[in-house]
């Protein structure tokens, strides 16, 4: 039986949340074995020929002037930034907690839209914004020195993501997918490079960790062109909630090759998070629906 296109947008959201946390787990296996600056180049590296071959296939390729705009330069920069302090939290606190906090990106997001773009946020999304940071507190329960650095690299992460899904939304809609995600990768590969003195320097390799690597670009490289297709296919106010899908893949990798646990108060706090983003969804889709309904103004006027 077919699926409907719902449906495969749920797939596509759910290949890509395990693709990503797939990903995240073989980093942190070898998160002290290299520096982020390697990772960055090298995994980077792996990932721009991939990236570069597929958008070649698929006719996404453009000039480099058609990229040349404000909100791509914006766009990659939040990325950068995002991916350097995701890596430097990763090796230093749990994979569930980390990917738990990642969960609060669209309160993060609906936050700044509100602040930034000046979209109408309800007295009822601003309290599921409060309590959903509420539970990210929970999650990262300082202790009587406060909190540990990797957790407030873990939130900084949140807003920078922020900042890189805002400025999608005003990256011009001639601009193809893949030629993004294609400009976006190079980026990151030679800011690796570029920032490595200053990003962990350069440690000696094994065949273990190149294979890491290795592994860990073709998963990032599923997790990218999966959350394109879902957002093609699928109503968003649909298929967004099953980016949650995400904890379930870090819960299990967490447990069978890190020995996590997931103790009580973490998990209210991750209940409290993910309740938070799935009535933010809906109060979203509910939004939507009513401006659809809306007549436009010519129609008012006619």
């Amino acid at each position: 039986m077919a699926l409907s296109r719902n449906s495969q947008g749920a797939l596509y959201m759910a290949l890509s949340m395990a693709g990503f946390a797939s990903n995240d787990a073989l980093i942190k296996a070898i998160s002290h074995d290299v520096s982020v600056g390697q990772i960055m180049l090298i995994r980077g590296a792996m990932t721009s020929v991939l990236v570069f071959l597929i958008s070649w296939r698929m006719g996404a390729l453009r000039p480099l002037t058609v990229m040349a705009r404000p909100t791509v330069g914006m766009r990659v920069f939040f990325e950068i930034a995002a991916g350097i302090v995701f890596l430097s939290a990763l090796g230093n606190i749990p994979l569930a907690n980390i990917t738990s906090i990642l969960q609060s990106l669209p309160l993060a997001v609906t936050l700044g839209a509100a602040l930034f773009l000046k979209e109408p946020v309800g007295w009822r999304r601003w309290l599921a914004i409060v309590a959903g940071f509420a539970g990210v507190l929970i999650i990262m329960r300082p202790g009587p020195e406060g909190f540990t650095t990797a957790s407030l690299l873990a939130v900084a992460c949140v807003f920078l993501a922020a900042g890189r899904d805002l400025s999608t939304k005003r990256v011009p809609p001639e601009i193809p997918s893949l030629m993004l995600t294609t400009v976006t990768v190079v980026c990151l590969t030679l800011t690796g490079g570029l920032l490595m003195p200053w990003l962990g320097g350069w440690k000696p390799l094994t065949l273990a960790v190149v294979m890491h690597l290795a592994a860990a670009s073709v998963f990032s490289l599923v997790g990218y062109q999966f959350v394109i297709a879902a957002m093609r296919t699928g109503e968003i106010s649909f298929i967004a909630p099953f980016r949650y899908t995400a904890l379930l893949v870090a819960f299990t990798w967490g447990y069978l090759f890190f020995g996590e646990k997931i103790d009580l108060l973490t998990g209210i706090g991750i209940g409290i998070v993910v309740a938070s983003g799935l009535y933010t969804f809906h109060r979203e889709a509910r939004r939507n629906g009513r401006l659809a309904q809306e007549p436009s103004p010519e129609v008012m006027e006619g």
